[in-house]
């Protein structure tokens, strides 16, 4: 019977990833069926469901926090002016343009999701490319590339690396110490090469500039206020869990949340019920799924069985391993979702470790809150590097790359996987080469 169970656990995870990497149903659709399906042949019960999704809300609420937070500001119009700025700031030169694309993108993704992110500066590109007479999906292609990148700048930039450093106990500040260093490397990785990958626009001079739209900030005094919110969880995001009573991220980004709304109700800018309508509700229930599913795996010993076959390979050489976990999954995130790849690579990993005596059994213990041996580390740190910077390389391999052709096609320009491909692949080779050097240098030698 537990042969049988582990059968169709494996089975409904390969199928979901099967549907989503091949576009034939919606990723939160695929993820949502399979976690029902284990549910309803009794792999689980909805109760045990329920706990696996409640070990994991660490993750839910930071992004539930932070997408209330950027959408009550949405109506102020900030995003809009700072994007026909970078423009204006480029004086007709297309290297200051994608200069000004790095620029603007990159902040902005290290606090916030990055798909989301691409939501709201995404739809700004087209209109702008075209009236100064040049071909936005480059633009769009390049800022889901940054997008991506920059979410390794902190621990909150990416779910992906949320989610790994959750579950080592990695706080805001250590990681800011520890890896930072390693995303900022991996965004002037892509500077670097803008000459290569965008060569007709890196020489182009573009006119028409003052034909552009000159959008005005709404709402000035609540918008300042809302920036004081921003600097409140920022810094709470940097010193809060060094606290005497320690603050965790997510603590922080759903009070932030609060506040935003708080401010968003009584200056009137908009309705709590327009702002919770436009959440990126699908996101969260794809969460919930995935985490779901892999406790399917884990209930039912695949991980367990699957960490044996890594104990095997690997033994005890924590070098040779994080170099290979590096790029194998790098390569299997370019067009595999990070999302439910590093939510089964956590606990498979806990799982190898545990075989080979490395590290004792109680960091299996749901809410483990003890503190990894240095020496494993950078395990851990190779996945969330390959994790991130894999989903640059094909059209499937991050939400945010969807989220662009989406946009794209709504404005009459189909990025078809080839096409991204071209550009893709040799961001995400100099990428996943540059961070196996960074962690072969800081954590291995």
């Amino acid at each position: 019977m537990n042969t049988v169970n582990s059968l169709i656990a494996a089975t409904t995870f390969i199928c979901v990833i099967f549907f989503i990497t091949t576009d034939f149903l919606h990723l939160t659709i695929a993820a949502f069926l399979g976690a029902l399906i284990l549910i309803f042949v009794h792999i689980m019960t909805l109760n045990e469901a329920v706990n696996y999704i409640g070990q994991s809300f660490p993750t839910l609420a930071l992004f539930f926090g932070v997408m209330v937070l950027v959408r009550a500001f949405e109506p102020t119009n900030i995003f809009a002016y700072l994007a026909t700025k970078m423009v204006m700031l480029s004086k007709g030169e297309g290297k200051r343009l994608l200069l000004g694309i790095v620029a603007i993108t990159t902040p902005i993704c290290a606090l916030l999701p990055n798909a989301t992110t691409v939501m709201l500066l995404a739809p700004l590109i087209p209109p702008i490319a075209t009236k100064i007479g040049i071909d936005f999906v480059p633009l769009l292609i390049l800022m889901v590339f940054v997008a991506n990148s920059s979410g390794l700048l902190t621990l909150v930039g990416d779910p992906a690396t949320f989610i790994v450093g959750d579950a080592i106990n990695l706080s805001f500040t250590d990681y800011l110490f520890r890896l930072s260093l390693g995303g900022a490397i991996a965004v002037f990785s892509i500077v670097l090469l803008l000459p290569v990958l965008f060569p007709k626009i890196w020489n182009r001079k573009f006119q028409n500039l003052e034909k552009l739209p000159q959008p005005q900030i709404n709402h000035p005094r609540t918008l300042a206020i809302g920036g004081l919110i921003f600097a409140f969880v920022i810094t709470f995001f940097i010193i809060g869990e060094s606290l005497p009573l320690p603050v965790s991220p997510a603590s922080v980004a759903l009070l932030g949340a609060a506040l935003a709304l708080l401010l968003a109700h009584h200056s009137h800018i908009d309705s709590i019920n327009n702002i919770l309508r436009d959440l990126d509700w699908s996101t969260l229930l794809f969460f919930m799924s995935t985490f779901v599913l892999i406790g399917g795996l884990e209930k039912t010993g695949v991980i367990n069985s699957l960490s044996i076959v890594l104990a095997a390979l690997i033994g005890q050489n924590i070098a040779l391993g994080s170099i290979i976990l590096l790029f194998f999954v790098g390569l299997v995130s370019s067009v595999v979702p990070n999302i439910p790849l590093v939510v089964a690579m956590v606990p498979l990993l806990k799982q190898y470790l545990v075989n080979v005596g490395l590290v004792g059994a109680e960091i299996l213990t749901p809410g483990f809150e003890g503190q990894l041996p240095i020496e494993v580390l950078p395990l851990f740190y190779a996945m969330m590097y390959g994790a991130t910077l894999g989903g640059n390389g094909t059209l499937l391999g991050a939400s945010s790359n969807i989220v662009a052709a989406g946009i794209s096609e709504q404005n009459g320009r189909n990025i078809s996987f080839k096409r991204f491909l071209k550009y893709g692949l040799p961001v995400m080779g100099v990428q996943l080469v540059t961070a196996a050097i960074y962690v072969g240098i800081v954590f291995l030698i």
